[in-house]
């Protein structure tokens, strides 16, 4: 029996720096997308509308958060260009700010079109952006792994109905 081929969805997550929210959503949406065995219909990144952190790992208390509950995180930061419209299908930033910076790069309404807050997935939303915990304790961190994995969790069963899956 032949295989059936599924469209593949291209995804990056935007923060500021690209070492504590955005790596926490790519991690988390990697992780959902595994467990529902969808690992190939899938490319998932995450970039910063910072260049300041390029090349660096997460955070360590992101990292913490994370491995605490069994997510790894192995990308790298690096900064969102102008050419990432081309090649992502879905941009998606943690906050107001994070879209109002990828919108700036925008080259057209299919560009901009593409951007979306990641909190409007989001079950439970008490707010429209993903808090930046980098300048707060432990907890913060734990909060925004919460909100990332729920949201994540949620855009993964939007993003199903675009696979066909």
């Amino acid at each position: 029996m032949a295989k059936v081929s599924v469209r593949q969805l291209r995804v990056c997550f935007v923060c500021l720096g690209t070492i504590c929210r955005s790596p926490q959503a790519e991690g988390l949406f990697r992780h959902h997308v595994e467990r529902a065995g969808l690992r190939d219909a899938f490319i998932i990144d995450s970039a910063g509308t910072s260049a300041a952190h390029r090349g660096e790992r997460a955070d360590p208390r992101t990292l913490a958060a994370s491995a605490s509950r069994g997510v790894a995180l192995p990308g790298t930061s690096r900064p969102f260009v102008a050419e990432d419209f081309e090649r992502f299908d879905w941009i998606i930033v943690m906050d107001r700010t994070n879209r109002r910076d990828v919108l700036n790069l925008a080259r057209s309404p299919a560009d901009s079109a593409r951007v979306r807050l990641l909190r409007e997935f989001d079950p439970v939303p008490d707010e429209l952006d993903v808090p930046d915990p980098y300048y707060g304790g432990a907890l913060g961190f734990q909060s925004v792994f919460d909100i990332c994995d729920r949201s994540c969790a949620a855009l993964l069963a939007t993003l199903r109905q675009h696979l066909g899956a």
